[in-house]
C-alpha cells in the first residue's frame, strides 16, 4: 500500500513538472518574441517627458485643468441645426472631437508598460526610475495630476458635460496599474511613492463604485460593464481592496457571463451593433482580462461554468475560428476598421497561458504586434504581455 501511494505521488509530481515545463516554454516563447522590440522602444521612451491631462485644455470642458475630458465618439453636428445639440451616428467616430486626454492616457499606458517590460527582462533600474517620473506626474504631483474620476468623459456638445459611459476611457489605466504592481512588488519604487500611487488608484476605484456614473456603467448591459469590471479589478488589486475584488468575481460569475453570453459562446449585445466583429473581439478580450486578473488557485474563473454551460472557454471556442479566419465571420462586416482586425488580442494571450496551449500562443504571436490605427489601439488596452506573466526574470 505504501509503495502504491509513493508511486502515485511520483506520478502527480511528474505531471506537475510537465505542466510547469510547458508553462515555462510558453513564457520563454513570448519573451523571445517581444524582447528586442520592447527594450528598443523602452530605450526610446527614456527620452520621453511626461504629458498629462493638464497639457491641453478644451474650452468645451466643464471641468478643471486637472480633470480628464473627452467627447462622445459617435456624435456629430446636426446638418439641419449646425449650432444645436449633436446627433448620434452609431459606429462612426467624429474626427473633430477633443481627443488629447484620451491620447495622453494611451501614451502613458504604452510608456509605463514598455518600461516595466524592459525592467523585468533586464533589471535595469533606469527603466523603473523613468517610469516613476510618469507616475508622479499623473498621480501625485498636484500641478499635473489627473483628478481620480471621470466626471467629464464623453461629453456631448449641447447635451451633457459628461456621461457614465465615459468611464470606459479609463480602461487604458489597466496596464499602468499592472505595471505599478510589477514595479512596487519588485521593490523598484520608493515606499512613499508606492503608497501615493496606490492611494490614487484607491480613490479612483472608490469613485467608480460609489458615484452615479460608476454605478450606472457597472450595470451597463454590454461591453461597457465588462470593461468596468476589468478596470475596477486591477485598481482594487493595486490598492488592496479585497471587497471590490470580491464584487468583481461575483459579477463575473453571476451577472456578466450569464447575461451577456449566448449558449453558443457569442455576445448578442455586441453582434447586434454596427461593428459586430470588433465589439465581439473587444468583449472577449475583456472577459479574458478579468479572468486573468481575478483568478486565484482557489477560485479559477477559467474553469467556472454557469448552470447552462457558459464559460470563458466557450467564448474562446466561439471567437478563435473567426480570429483564425475572419472571412468565415457570418454576422456582418463592421462599418469601420474591418480590415485592421484581428491583432494580438489579449484573449489569445491569457487563454493560452491559462490552458498551457502553445497553439493559441502561436496564434497570438502571429497577429499584428503594433497596430497603428488609433481606433484599434483605443480598443486594445492590454498590449504588453511580459508584465502579465508573473515571472521574476534575469
Amino acid at each position: 500500500m505504501k509503495r502504491l501511494f509513493f508511486l502515485l505521488l511520483l506520478f502527480i509530481f511528474f505531471i506537475a513538472d510537465i505542466a510547469s515545463g510547458m508553462k515555462n516554454l510558453i513564457h520563454e516563447r513570448i519573451i523571445q518574441d517581444v524582447r528586442e522590440a520592447s527594450i528598443e522602444r523602452a530605450d526610446r521612451f527614456l527620452n520621453e517627458a511626461p504629458v498629462t491631462v493638464t497639457a491641453s485644455i478644451s474650452e468645451r470642458s466643464a471641468g478643471s485643468r486637472n480633470d480628464f475630458y473627452s467627447e462622445g465618439d459617435y456624435w456629430w453636428p446636426d446638418p439641419e441645426n449646425p449650432d444645436g445639440p449633436y446627433i448620434r451616428r452609431d459606429g462612426e467616430s467624429n474626427p473633430n472631437m477633443f481627443v488629447h486626454d484620451r491620447h495622453t492616457m494611451i501614451r502613458l499606458s504604452d510608456i509605463t508598460a514598455t518600461l516595466a517590460s524592459a525592467w523585468i527582462m533586464t533589471d535595469d533600474q533606469r527603466y523603473a526610475d523613468h517610469a516613476l517620473e510618469h507616475y508622479r506626474a499623473w498621480f501625485t504631483d498636484p500641478n499635473t495630476l489627473m483628478n481620480p474620476n471621470m466626471l467629464y468623459a464623453q461629453a456631448i456638445h449641447g447635451r451633457v458635460t459628461g456621461r457614465s459611459i465615459g468611464l470606459i476611457d479609463a480602461y487604458h489605466l489597466v496596464e499602468p496599474a499592472q505595471s505599478a504592481i510589477v514595479f512596487i512588488e519588485g521593490g523598484a519604487f520608493p515606499a512613499e511613492d508606492a503608497q501615493r500611487i496606490k492611494n490614487w488608484f484607491g480613490r479612483f476605484v472608490t469613485w467608480m463604485t460609489t458615484h452615479e456614473y460608476g454605478i450606472t456603467e457597472m450595470n451597463h448591459h454590454n461591453n461597457h460593464s465588462t470593461a468596468w469590471m476589468v478596470t475596477a479589478a486591477i485598481m482594487a488589486k493595486l490598492s488592496g481592496r479585497q471587497d471590490i475584488l470580491d464584487l468583481c468575481i461575483n459579477r463575473f460569475k453571476y451577472i456578466l457571463l450569464p447575461d451577456q453570453m449566448a449558449l453558443d459562446g457569442s455576445f448578442p449585445y455586441e453582434i447586434d451593433r454596427t461593428k459586430p466583429y470588433g465589439y465581439s473581439l473587444f468583449n472577449m478580450d475583456a472577459f479574458a482580462n478579468a479572468a486573468h486578473i481575478l483568478s486565484t488557485p482557489e477560485n479559477n474563473l477559467w474553469e467556472f461554468v454557469t448552470h447552462d454551460g457558459k464559460s470563458v472557454k466557450l467564448g474562446m471556442d466561439f471567437i478563435v475560428p473567426y480570429i483564425e479566419d475572419k472571412v468565415s465571420w457570418t454576422y456582418g462586416e463592421d462599418i469601420d476598421i474591418w480590415e485592421q482586425w484581428p491583432v494580438r488580442q489579449s484573449s489569445l494571450l491569457f487563454a493560452g497561458l491559462a490552458f498551457d496551449d502553445s497553439e493559441i500562443i502561436d496564434m497570438y504571436l502571429a497577429q499584428e504586434a503594433e497596430p497603428e490605427h488609433p481606433e484599434v489601439i483605443r480598443n486594445l488596452p492590454v498590449r504588453h504581455p511580459v508584465i502579465w506573466l508573473g515571472l521574476d526574470l534575469d
